[in-house]
């Protein structure tokens, strides 16, 4: 298939689709070629069980994550008990079943490729 302009496509997450806002959190949304992408900004204090469970009226965070984070460093549990963390330059296959909180002072920025679509939405 020969790429044309017409192929093209471009968008900005400082100009997003949708923005959710929680306590201490905000989530921006691109639509674009058929797929979203997501950029959260997680304030220090942030805590998924904390910020993100009432709205999603889950145990655990059910989103698998596939993202690369920007900045700040983040605390994460499995289900399983399983703990990381993770910082700026990491790129992070997450799957369904966590919970999350920001570590220190420094916000987490991370830009989401899979798992934004219905994040911090109620139900």
């Amino acid at each position: 298939m020969q790429r044309t302009l017409e192929n093209t496509e471009i968008k900005s997450l400082n100009q997003a689709d949708e923005v959710r806002k929680f306590d201490k959190g905000r989530l921006e949304l691109v639509n674009i070629a058929g797929r979203t992408v997501g950029r959260a900004v997680f304030q220090p204090g942030w805590k998924w069980s904390s910020h993100v469970k009432p709205i999603a009226k889950t145990k655990s965070c059910e989103t698998p994550h596939f993202q690369y984070q920007v900045s700040g460093r983040m605390q994460v549990v499995m289900d399983d008990g399983t703990e990381f963390v993770t910082k700026p330059g990491d790129v992070a296959n997450i799957p369904s079943g966590h919970d999350a909180w920001v570590i220190g002072d420094e916000p987490v920025i991370v830009v989401d490729f899979q798992g934004f679509v219905d994040y911090a939405k109620a139900k």
